[in-house]
């Protein structure tokens, strides 16, 4: 190996930037379809913008870390982790079907628009999430035994 450890290799740096010439494509991209929207609506995506950082930062942001810091003391080691993923895909999936879930875009003259029963399958999607977590750590538990056993 050449040069000092840890540096990046020439694919490396052309990777790099070759993702920052992406991104400024995109950004351009975003700026362009900004200009034909009327002054209202830009005031309104830069409202929604600041309300979503505040949201975060002040409410998301502290239940997470209150959350984490309990979860992880009353849990244990054992259930931690599965639980820890378990309830982040739950909120992943509970902030995907927000916009669906009472089908406020439903039209009674085209059936195939919002045909779904969203809010039963946002309850089997967490069901099936939340399944998941005694799997893992009882499929978990019986690989450690294996290994035990193997030694």
């Amino acid at each position: 190996m050449s040069g000092q450890a840890g540096a990046p290799t020439a694919a490396m740096r052309a990777l790099r930037w070759g993702l920052v010439a992406a991104g400024l494509v995109s950004v351009a991209c975003g700026a362009w379809l900004l200009v034909d929207l009327s002054t209202a609506t830009l005031i309104r995506i830069v409202v929604w913008t600041g309300v979503g950082v505040v949201i975060h930062d002040f409410v998301f942001a502290p239940v997470t870390a209150a959350l984490g810091y309990t979860g992880r003391r009353w849990l244990g080691r054992r259930w931690w982790p599965p639980v820890a993923v378990a309830a982040m895909c739950s909120i992943t999936l509970v902030l995907l079907a927000v916009p669906v879930v009472d089908t406020p875009g439903a039209k009674p003259d085209n059936p195939t628009v919002l045909d779904r029963d969203y809010p039963l399958g946002l309850v089997l999607a967490l069901a099936a999430v939340w399944v998941c977590v005694p799997v893992y750590v009882a499929v978990s538990a019986l690989v450690r035994r294996r290994q035990r056993v193997s030694r």
